[in-house]
């Protein structure tokens, strides 16, 4: 069993349950709740670690192209900052990060286009899963085994091109 070490994550979580408890089971009889809660927890719980694995392996990536340590920097627009300024870079590393960047975005472009779209919502634009669904029409399963196959193929992808996260 995972553990959700952040008070306000775990409070989140807690409150997803319990919603999905009552939209999606309050019909069922009042006996069958505590199973049924704790089954949705325990699912929750794990999208949660595994929401937080793959956008942390994400940051690391995406953070390592930015040369400050500002939350709200978007490293996407630093790098095209830099690449327009002569800034305290030097003209190798520039074009390191510029190679970089458009590996990325090249392997992005190349995803087929329900993948490209759910990973770009839900890791770039940080949505939940069921506002990602919500917005392509899907499941939410759907919407996990898009992710799911995104975050794999551009992995492979950029390792084969000696890109190592």
């Amino acid at each position: 069993m995972f553990a959700v070490r952040n008070e306000e994550t775990a409070l989140d979580i807690v409150q997803d349950a319990m919603m999905r408890l009552a939209e999606k089971y309050g019909d069922r009889p009042v006996t069958e709740w505590p199973m049924l809660f704790q089954r949705i927890l325990q699912n929750a719980i794990r999208d949660s670690y595994r929401r937080s694995k793959v956008r942390s392996l994400w940051t690391t990536l995406l953070s390592s192209l930015s040369p400050n340590d500002d939350e709200d920097c978007d490293p996407l627009e630093t790098i095209a900052a830099e690449n327009e300024s002569e800034g305290l870079a030097t003209p190798h590393r520039q074009m390191e990060r510029s190679q970089l960047l458009a590996a990325i975005e090249k392997e992005v472009e190349k995803l087929p286009p329900r993948q490209r779209e759910a990973f770009l919502m839900r890791y770039w634009e940080e949505m939940d899963i069921a506002e990602t669904a919500a917005a392509m029409g899907c499941s939410e399963g759907s919407v996990k085994t898009h992710c799911s196959r995104a975050t794999h193929t551009l992995a492979a992808a950029l390792k084969a091109k000696g890109i190592e996260l």
